[in-house]
């Protein structure tokens, strides 16, 4: 999963922050998803390489998964947003994240890194309704 995220990181457009960004996302039934952050001079509009990989997942129906591999220079995490919105689909979701060197940073729960999330079972659903 580490080779498919340093991948993706190669496709980052990244023009304003030089941070190149891959995720790859194991969904349960062992497709993966890359994806790339994306970059856009209105920076509101940037979007995550961890987000990337997720809606590529779901857009093609795919609503769970086993876990997640992220890249960066230097083994940053998922930003806030990421979380939730992987929170959404998978609280245990196993997250590795990883530098460009394979060397791992973290290696653990998504709610490991999103202590008290809000997510569909506070509402009375699941990502499969």
């Amino acid at each position: 999963m580490l080779d498919a995220a340093i991948e993706a990181s190669t496709r980052a457009y990244i023009p304003y922050s030089h941070y190149p960004v891959g995720a790859a996302l194991l969904s349960r039934d062992g497709t993966v998803f890359k994806g790339c952050n994306i970059e856009n001079a209105a920076y509101p509009a940037c979007i995550c390489g961890e987000r990337v990989a997720l809606v590529k997942a779901v857009s093609e129906g795919h609503r769970h998964f086993d876990a997640l591999a992220v890249v960066t220079t230097n083994g940053g995490a998922p930003c806030g947003h990421c979380r939730q919105m992987l929170y959404e689909f998978e609280p245990e979701l196993r997250v590795i994240c990883a530098d460009m060197n394979k060397r791992i940073i973290y290696d653990g729960s998504l709610s490991g890194l999103l202590a008290l999330g809000f997510g569909p079972s506070f509402l009375g659903i699941t990502p499969d309704e």
